[in-house]
């Protein structure tokens, strides 16, 4: 990600055209610092002008989720994610609703997947965040959090200390050392809303992508044709196989992302909340769903479950597939995930 950052640092926001369907001509734009990766947009318009309103307008939204998910940075009239976790254990927090949308989507999921991915984890995970942006600073000196620290944070990690006020249009903390970590799910959240407000507009063709959270909106020619999406192979970078998908979403979740080196090994980003670890079963797992948001919780709430667990899960939901890389490289796929791979 690093490399494909400082290759676009340049472009800033750039627009490239080529090939043509039926007079339309493809498009694509991309710009940086949204959730803090590249966004790409790709369709078929009948005009730059028409194709600039339209990605301006994905930026635009997408910067709005951007601001009110970020957990990190404050914004002038914007009460975020970081207002509520600054805001833990002294007062409601008045948001917008998109912002209460958010956290009881995630609520739901966090059920439904047994715990598997909590945005109530945020104590622990700044742990790890800390200790990981120190090691790759000073390699030499990278150490590992000790797990009295890390089991000492885990007892603020209860999604229900999350209080929502719907009526009032309010999130509070109960846990005054409690704070909210979105980062498993808000990029394909975003996505999907703003796929769906797209489709509203009367966008019917084009491709999505933010860090690789990609949202296919429609067929590729508008007549059923697909999107060809490659899912990386989290050994070399290369590409481990095409997908072909048409309205519905791809996401991975890997190992390849964001890590640092402790003895020689490497330590991940994705934190099993079980364990307060990073989790060990996979390099990867990718998700292939209708929802944007839901394939990029998925991708995190699975990476964390052992295989026949996750396999089983997958198989139950509808419209669902998923792709494992094991620890060996060895691939495995759902039950019918096969359906969407390019054959040639």
């Amino acid at each position: 990600m690093k490399k494909i950052i400082s290759l676009l640092l340049a472009l800033s926001f750039s627009l490239t055209l080529s090939g043509c369907r039926q007079g339309k001509k493809r498009y694509e734009a991309q710009f940086l610092q949204l959730f803090d990766t590249v966004t790409t947009v790709v369709a078929y318009m009948d005009s730059k002008d028409g194709f600039t309103e339209f990605s301006s307008m994905i930026r635009d939204t997408l910067n709005t989720y951007h601001q009110l998910y970020d957990i990190y940075h404050d914004y002038d009239g914007v009460q975020n994610i970081k207002t509520i976790n600054d805001n833990a254990g002294k007062r409601p927090v008045k948001v917008d609703n998109r912002i209460i949308e958010l956290l009881k989507f995630s609520k739901r999921t966090y059920a439904e997947t047994g715990g598997r991915c909590n945005i109530a984890l945020g104590a622990v995970l700044k742990i790890w965040h800390d200790y990981r942006e120190a090691g790759i600073d000073n390699p030499e000196s990278a150490v590992l959090p000790e797990m009295d620290e890390l089991k000492e944070a885990a007892r603020h990690t209860d999604i229900d200390k999350i209080i929502i006020d719907e009526e009032n249009s309010t999130v509070f903390l109960s846990d005054p050392k409690m704070s909210l970590d979105v980062g498993a799910v808000a990029k394909g959240y975003a996505v999907e809303q703003t796929a769906r407000l797209a489709q509203e507009k009367g966008y019917d063709s084009a491709l999505i992508s933010v860090g690789g959270n990609v949202r296919a909106i429609g067929s590729k020619d508008g007549k059923g044709k697909p999107w060809n999406i490659g899912v990386q192979n989290p050994d070399d970078n290369s590409e481990l196989l095409m997908t072909e998908i048409s309205g519905r979403s791809v996401v991975t979740s890997g190992i390849y992302q964001r890590y640092y080196t402790v003895n020689g090994r490497e330590y991940h980003h994705i934190i099993d909340p079980q364990t307060l670890m990073p989790s060990e079963y996979y390099k990867a797992v990718t998700i292939i769903c209708p929802d944007s948001g839901m394939a990029d919780y998925l991708s995190t709430a699975v990476f964390n479950m052992p295989y026949e667990e996750g396999l089983a899960y997958i198989n139950s939901l509808s419209g669902v597939e998923a792709v494992w890389v094991m620890r060996d490289g060895e691939v495995r796929y759902s039950d019918n995930f096969k359906q969407y791979v390019k054959s040639d």
